[in-house]
């Protein structure tokens, strides 16, 4: 209990310690290894602050490597975990449910079929350095999204069971069109899979400088609305006595979350658990106020998914595991454990 109160009220300096530990680490990490304090005189060697005053003593590869092979990686896991906790927390806070994720309202399964549609018919179509297939992914999310809150749209108000019900069709009936593909394409089935199934190899600046502008949108969206999602938390009636706009405010947040979803997926493929689990326990650390718990799990789920993608290069190097199934391996078993010892700990909060 003691090591929770202490936690709480400093847990934006830990966890921001522990990510650029992490960052360090990761950088340094790979079939050439370079130490994590050679990686920071590296990246304070490219700040003017420090360039004049810094020789450098390293060979010039090691620039190479860090600045354009790994650190791409690194942040691209830092942005993409984000958004996937930010995504988690904001449909958790909306749903009023901690078994709610990024998935459940067919952003995700959406993405999954634009692009197993980019993969199957071999598009060549490209833009800003990015292919088809993270293309189509952020096109079939957002357009699953619609349709999920049109569907769910009764009389000009989206009651929460209403979009549940939705997503869960929509995502079966997607799931089942991606099934199609991967039967159908037996050319394409191999690499359909593998995207499926989540990884960050191959990515370079170019998803990074994609994906980190709707993390940046989102992040200011939710924390403008943390005082909002707090009042709902008591029920859609009371937060409407108290003078939230509650169907404004579900389908801002419901499009950012899911636009958030959609850009991860693009960016990452399909990556289970962090969006379920980060909220979950940053929920039982720091309390259910979303002005802190928003933070907090963007840390968290930046943490997440580069250790997870730590593992998924090292457990088994020099094949590489895919970043989906080490999430899924480590995230589902936690779960059932968290779940075993704590209960749901979704408490209701005021202002």
């Amino acid at each position: 209990m003691i090591e929770i109160v202490f936690f709480k009220r400093h847990a934006l300096w830990l966890l921001t310690v522990a990510l650029l530990l992490l960052v360090l680490l990761a950088a340094a990490i790979g079939s050439v290894y370079i130490s994590p304090l050679r990686v920071l005189e590296i990246l304070l060697h490219r700040l003017p602050e420090f360039s004049a005053q810094m020789v450098p003593d390293w060979p010039e590869s090691y620039e190479t490597i860090i600045l354009l092979i790994r650190l791409p990686r690194v942040v691209l896991a830092l942005v993409v975990g984000s958004a996937l906790a930010l995504a988690g927390t904001i449909f958790q806070g909306l749903f009023k449910n901690p078994m709610a994720d990024p998935h459940i309202i067919g952003a995700s399964a959406g993405a999954g079929l634009g692009a197993a549609i980019a993969i199957s018919l071999g598009l060549s179509v490209s833009w800003k350095g990015l292919g088809a297939v993270p293309l189509l992914a952020s096109a079939g999310a957002f357009l699953a999204v619609i349709l999920v809150y049109r569907l769910a749209r009764s009389r000009g108000v989206v009651p929460i069971p209403n979009l549940l019900l939705a997503g869960l069709a929509l995502n079966s009936l997607l799931s089942a069109l991606i099934s199609l593909l991967i039967y159908f394409g037996q050319d394409q089935m191999h690499t359909i899979v593998f995207w499926l199934m989540g990884g960050l190899s191959g990515r370079y600046w170019n998803y990074v400088f994609y994906t980190l502008p709707y993390l940046l949108a989102g992040l200011a969206v939710a924390v403008y609305y943390a005082r909002d999602l707090n009042l709902m938390l008591l029920g859609e009636e009371t937060a409407h006595n108290l003078g939230v706009e509650v169907e404004k405010v579900k389908a801002v947040l419901l499009l950012v979350a899911s636009v958030l979803t959609g850009a991860a997926v693009a960016a990452s493929g399909m990556i289970g658990f962090v969006g379920l689990i980060v909220p979950h326990v940053a929920r039982i650390l720091v309390g259910p106020d979303h002005r802190l718990l928003v933070p907090v799990s963007i840390l968290s789920g930046a943490i997440l998914l580069l250790g997870a993608d730590i593992l998924a290069r090292t457990v088994l190097a020099p094949v590489e595991l895919p970043l989906g199934v080490v999430t899924a391996l480590f995230g589902a078993p936690f779960f059932i454990m968290l779940l075993r010892r704590t209960g749901s700990h979704f408490t209701e909060a005021g202002d």
